[in-house]
């Protein structure tokens, strides 16, 4: 397993947690896709312009990618992976961190990708809420992910336990130049 696609049902799965993890693990570049999406002052990456960037990366020999974003890249990454990782954890799981890492990030100013910052007012009163997004897309994502994978290695997570076994299934790989 040298190259690995995590995708989630829904933000606040732990997608991004588990996808470092495993690219430490397996001793592989970890990208984030929302890095590469997001530009200053939360401006998209046309979907072109993320296919090119993304194409060398997925041509490399080894990654972990952190992120779907299936209506710009289609099957770009999917058809490339070894392995999807899917976390579908429960909604009351998966919510409640989701609000508390916006609330965390929103109150300290956190930045995130290309300097964009989380607020309280685009968290919860914005058309394009995290929070309503990921309400939104979360049953839709549960009905779709099972036909899209169906002929592509993937494991379903659908429990912390889930992914805690699965994890521990991954040896760490011994880093070059370690004893």
């Amino acid at each position: 397993m040298k190259r690995v696609q995590v995708i989630t049902s829904a933000s606040g799965n732990g997608g991004t947690t588990l996808a470092k993890e495993l690219a430490l693990r397996l001793d592989v570049p970890f990208h984030e896709l929302d890095a590469l999406h997001w530009q200053p002052c939360w401006t998209e990456t046309p979907a072109d312009e993320l296919r090119g960037r993304l194409a060398p990366i997925v041509e490399s020999e080894a990654w972990v990618i952190d992120g779907n974003y299936y209506g710009k890249l289609g099957d770009l990454i999917l058809r490339r992976a070894d392995l999807v990782v899917w976390l579908d954890l429960p909604m009351s799981v998966w919510l409640p961190r989701l609000v508390g890492r916006t609330m965390r990030r929103a109150l300290s100013r956190e930045p995130l990708w290309n300097g964009n910052r989380e607020t309280l007012r685009s968290a919860l009163w914005s058309r394009d809420s995290l929070l309503l997004y990921a309400l939104r897309v979360y049953r839709p994502r549960r009905r779709r992910y099972p036909v899209r994978l169906a002929e592509i290695p993937h494991v379903r997570l659908r429990s912390t336990a889930e992914v805690e076994r699965f994890l521990a299934s991954v040896p760490r790989r011994r880093r070059r130049g370690e004893n």
